[in-house]
């Protein structure tokens, strides 16, 4: 069997020595033709493995380079040498794949995250996407461990939908119709679908909620856990066009059962990330200290990583109307001496990146969950709020704002009338032909029901410390960028 090997983490996680072991991995340096560090992406830290003096001829010492990758085997004993427990003494030595060490990109040196950026193939191997990516795994498993104890079934919604679950219309064009202008033709100059291949337009989806909905009338509670896209063109450090969301939906949840549940959903994926990636929480941690050094006092983020983990964890959440937070924004000294970007002068305003972190961070110095916010800044799908004035229409939306990031969730208690729906649905322009499918739960068995989204790269970027969200995601998509 060829995988007899022993991974790095094990071994240096090991009390045990004095016996004979394999590994594999690649070279991260080679110390005087004696110490090699090498690394196998189970842990950031290295294996230190000693090569004895004429063990080696020439030829395979000048391929051990930076980035090879190697089998040794030998005997793993205690450590003469300062900031390592063990090494393994080398009885035997194989390259199995050389690399050549003045073109490798990745040298022993400290890389911008640009450069990393622009090889991403290769970020990998670096300690900073290390630890991003194992954190990545683990909150992953704790999403699906967290529903699964719950009882909710896990849906696998479709990529390809012919539907636009936000109405907001930026979404990719899925066709095999020619680009070149022969596409077939409606009397009215617009593209004829009937001859693409599913007969119809269709988008890569931005959500698959309403899908989600569908089934949640029938198992009660589900969850998706999937890629989404938007053709968004948003060159900041929080858009991606391709991104991951998780979405469950509840049937006989009302608002606050929601918030409930998310809450409780936070809480648990980040007291899992905490547990098991200890280690690379701290080395991340680390690293964003030293980063918000060379920035201005009032630019850092106020706490560390791991203070704000736990931050998270130990409050409970703060829950307000959006109302009550327009009140206390307008009537803030922040408002007041205009450092605000975007000034709070109404009601009715959609809420901003800078408002939400002010609630949490400043205000209430802790999570906060909004709710009730005006229907016009709102999706058709989620409830009108009972008897309200004309004028100031709410929902029964929430959103869950968190330290550094503001918004993290957002969701709603689904609108379960069906004269309700249809009317949201006609001032929004939705059409009703398209989701006759949809509207067919509020025909057949309709009952309160509720759910949310949490965008994965979004939590990944919040447990992990990272500012961009390029840098939580193996191979980003965004304007002007699909390389690999």
């Amino acid at each position: 069997m060829y995988n007899q090997r022993t991974k790095i983490k094990a071994l240096l996680s090991s009390e045990a020595t004095h016996f004979q072991t394999t590994v594999m991995g690649w070279v991260r340096s080679f110390r005087n033709n004696q110490f090699i560090a090498l690394n196998d992406g189970s842990t950031n830290n290295n294996l230190q493995v000693v090569v004895e003096l004429g063990m080696l001829d020439e030829s395979n010492l000048k391929r051990i380079t930076i980035g090879a990758c190697i089998r040794a085997s030998g005997e793993l004993l205690p450590s003469m040498g300062k900031g390592q427990k063990v090494e393994l003494k080398a009885s035997a030595i194989e390259i199995l794949g050389d690399s050549d060490a003045e073109t490798f990109p990745i040298q022993p040196k400290r890389h911008s995250l640009e450069f990393l950026r622009e090889n991403a193939h290769l970020r990998f191997r670096t300690n900073t996407f290390g630890a991003v990516f194992r954190v990545r795994h683990a909150l992953a498993f704790a999403i699906h461990q967290f529903f699964n104890s719950k009882g909710f079934v896990y849906m696998h919604t479709p990529v390809i939908t012919g539907s636009d679950a936000e109405g907001a219309g930026e979404m990719f064009r899925v066709t095999t119709l020619p680009i070149d202008g022969s596409a077939p033709r409606n009397e009215d100059g617009s593209i004829n679908f009937k001859s693409d291949f599913f007969g119809r337009s269709t988008n890569l989806t931005v959500s698959g909620q309403l899908e989600g909905e569908l089934a949640a009338m029938a198992f009660s509670e589900i969850y998706t856990f999937g890629p989404t896209f938007r053709a968004e063109n948003s060159n900041t450090p929080r858009h991606l066009a391709e991104f991951w969301m998780i979405e469950p939906e509840m049937a006989f949840y009302d608002l606050e059962d929601n918030a409930n549940l998310a809450e409780e959903f936070i809480k648990y994926i980040i007291r899992y990330a905490t547990e098991y990636c200890s280690e690379d929480l701290a080395f991340l941690a680390q690293r964003l200290e030293e980063e918000e050094k060379a920035l201005p006092q009032e630019k850092r983020s106020g706490m560390g990583l791991l203070e704000k983990l736990d931050f998270v964890v130990k409050n409970h959440f703060e829950r307000i109307t959006y109302t009550q937070a327009i009140d206390i924004l307008r009537e803030s000294n922040h408002n007041k001496k205009k450092k605000f970007q975007y000034p709070i002068d109404q009601w009715g305003i959609d809420l901003q990146s800078e408002h939400e972190r002010y609630l949490v961070e400043k205000h209430f110095q802790k999570p906060v969950i909004l709710t009730n916010y005006p229907a016009k800044i709102k999706a058709f799908y989620m409830r009108l709020d009972e008897n309200c004035p004309p004028d100031r229409q709410t929902v029964a939306a929430m959103d869950i704002l968190a330290p550094g990031i503001g918004e993290i969730v957002g969701g709603s208690q689904r609108e379960e009338r069906m004269d309700h729906l249809l009317r949201r649905m006609r001032e929004m322009h939705i059409p009703e032909k398209e989701l006759w499918w949809y509207l067919d739960t509020r025909r057949f068995g309709s009952c309160v029901h509720s759910g949310f989204g949490l965008g994965f790269e979004r939590l990944v970027q919040f447990v992990t410390g990272m500012n961009n969200i390029r840098d939580v995601i193996a191979f980003p998509r965004y304007p002007g960028n699909a390389e690999f």
